[in-house]
């Protein structure tokens, strides 16, 4: 599905989490930009893995959609200059994303023991990745989605398989089948084809409300008891 990155508006009653969300993308272009003249910003990187891997426990990608800096980047900031063509189903599939998690830790982990006891080495591998790992989402968000890195990032891989069942987003009788919810989800899930079964399946959906709040029939809601 196709889906235009200009068309993925912020509700004027969410001005709050939208003004959140950029000033949460500036934390991130801070970390890269300064990080490697002070590499212990880059202990920023494992806090928000942490953070999103804690929080997958418990609503599976919900810190993606609403905490995750890079995420908020590619929201605000870069989704301006976005693509908006499908993202390859090889980076979505479970096979290639748990292998980029592999590769990344192994990665990290062999920077970090070229020099273990510095915590200033630390910080400049956390930093390096989280340039590499960018830069790369920029020139792929440039050419496909904005989130198109957001399709297989080891974390979001984490959160995906810890708690993406929960909390799913909830379809009710009132949906007209407009589709607006999916012009505007960050994902280009599909959304309106589920509207028998009551809920989506995706284990992906960010959580970010941005189809809910988009709704024009209100016909989208939170399960939480799910």
């Amino acid at each position: 599905m196709t889906t235009s990155s200009a068309s993925i508006q912020f509700h004027p009653g969410h001005s709050g989490r939208a003004l959140h969300k950029w000033l949460l993308a500036l934390v991130m272009v801070t970390v890269i930009a300064l990080g490697w003249k002070y590499p212990l910003l880059g202990f920023a990187v494992p806090a928000a893995m942490a953070t999103g891997i804690v929080g997958g426990l418990f609503r599976g990608r919900f810190v993606c959609g609403n905490i995750c800096p890079r995420g908020s980047f590619f929201d605000t900031y870069f989704n301006l200059v976005g693509s908006s063509k499908p993202v390859p189903p090889f980076l979505q599939s479970m096979g290639f994303r748990w292998s980029a998690l592999a590769a990344m830790m192994g990665f990290m982990t062999w920077r970090i023991l070229q020099d273990p006891g510095s915590l200033s080495h630390w910080g400049s591998v956390f930093w390096s990745i989280c340039a590499i790992t960018t830069g790369l989402g920029v020139v792929l968000g440039l050419a496909y989605r904005p989130r198109t890195w957001c399709s297989f990032c080891p974390v979001g891989t984490m959160q995906n398989a810890l708690g993406g069942h929960k909390d799913p987003l909830r379809i009710d009788a009132g949906c007209k089948s407009c589709r607006i919810c999916e012009k505007n989800c960050p994902m280009g899930l599909s959304i309106a084809e589920h509207k028998e079964a009551g809920q989506i399946p995706h284990r992906d959906c960010l959580k970010c409300s941005s189809c809910e709040t988009t709704c024009p029939a209100g016909a989208l809601s939170w399960d939480k008891a799910a």
